[in-house]
C-alpha cells in the first residue's frame, strides 16, 4: 500500500470503539495515514454516523472513494444491542441520566415480542433530539443542551426485521435489520412507550452495512500496526 493506493481510494472496515465518535475515528485515520506517508492532504470520510455510546462498523473511505460515501449510507444496516425497559432518559441512551422510571411488572416475554412485531415494516418515526440533525443550521443537539424544544418532523423509514434474541428484564436484547435513517434509539424509545413501561437504548453494535459485515472489520490499534508495517521506498 502506497500514498497513491490510498488517494486513488480505499474502503477501511473499522470495529468503532465505545465513547469514540465518528467523527474522532476519520480524524485518527487521516492523521494516521497522513504522518506514515508524510502528505499534507487526504481526504477521508465515514459511511453513516455511529453514536458515541455505539460500537462497530463503521465504513471510512479515502481519495476518491469518499464519492461513493452515498451509496454505503444509501444501503441497508443491521445492528444487535439492547434496550432497558422501565425508564427513559432524553437523548433514548445512557449519553444524558435517567429522568422517569415506569412500572414494568405488567410486562411478560408474550407481550414484549408482540409489541416488537408492530414495528416491522414501514413506519412513521421522529428522530431524536440529541441528534445532529440540522434544522435551521443547527444540530438537534445543541437545541437540546440549551433546553429549547424543537418541533422535530417524523419520516417514513423502514424495518425488516426486529427481533426480540434474549429476554432478562429489564434488559430486552435485540437484532434489527432496517433502512437508512433508522434511529435505533427511538425505536428503543418507542418500544417502551407501545407498552407503557418507558425504555431505552443501554447497548449497541452495528454488525453490517449492506454486505459488508463487523467480521471483516478491524480496530484501529489493528490498523495503525498495518500502516507501521509497510515498507516505504
Amino acid at each position: 500500500m502506497t500514498a497513491e493506493d490510498f488517494q486513488s481510494g480505499q474502503l477501511l472496515l473499522i470495529d468503532k470503539p465505545l465513547t469514540w465518535t465518528s467523527f474522532q475515528v476519520v480524524n485518527k485515520l487521516r492523521w494516521l495515514i497522513r504522518k506514515q506517508f508524510d502528505i499534507k492532504k487526504i481526504k477521508v470520510g465515514h459511511a453513516g454516523t455511529l453514536d458515541p455510546l455505539a460500537t462497530g462498523l463503521l465504513v471510512i473511505c479515502t481519495g476518491k472513494f469518499t464519492k461513493k460515501i452515498e451509496d454505503y449510507q444509501a444501503a441497508e444496516k443491521e445492528y444487535t444491542g439492547t434496550i432497558a425497559l422501565g425508564s427513559t432518559t432524553p437523548s433514548y441512551d445512557l449519553e444524558t441520566e435517567i429522568d422517569q422510571t415506569f412500572d414494568i411488572s405488567h410486562l411478560n416475554d408474550d407481550i414484549i415480542i408482540e409489541t416488537s412485531k408492530q414495528f416491522i415494516g414501514t413506519i412513521e418515526q421522529r428522530p431524536p433530539v440529541f441528534s445532529a440533525l440540522k434544522k435551521d443550521g443547527k444540530r438537534l443537539y445543541e437545541f437540546a443542551r440549551e433546553g429549547k424544544k424543537v418541533d422535530i418532523p417524523s419520516r417514513k423509514i423502514t424495518i425488516k426485521t426486529f427481533e426480540i434474541t434474549n429476554i432478562a428484564l429489564p434488559a430486552v436484547n435485540f437484532r434489527v435489520v432496517c433502512s437508512k435513517g433508522t434511529y435505533i434509539r427511538s425505536l428503543a424509545n418507542d418500544f417502551g412507550k407501545a407498552m407503557n413501561s418507558g425504555a431505552h437504548l443501554s447497548a449497541l453494535r452495528r454488525t453490517r452495512i449492506g454486505s459488508l459485515k463487523v467480521d471483516s472489520s478491524v480496530t484501529i490499534e489493528a490498523f495503525e500496526a498495518r500502516l507501521k508495517s509497510l515498507n516505504i521506498s
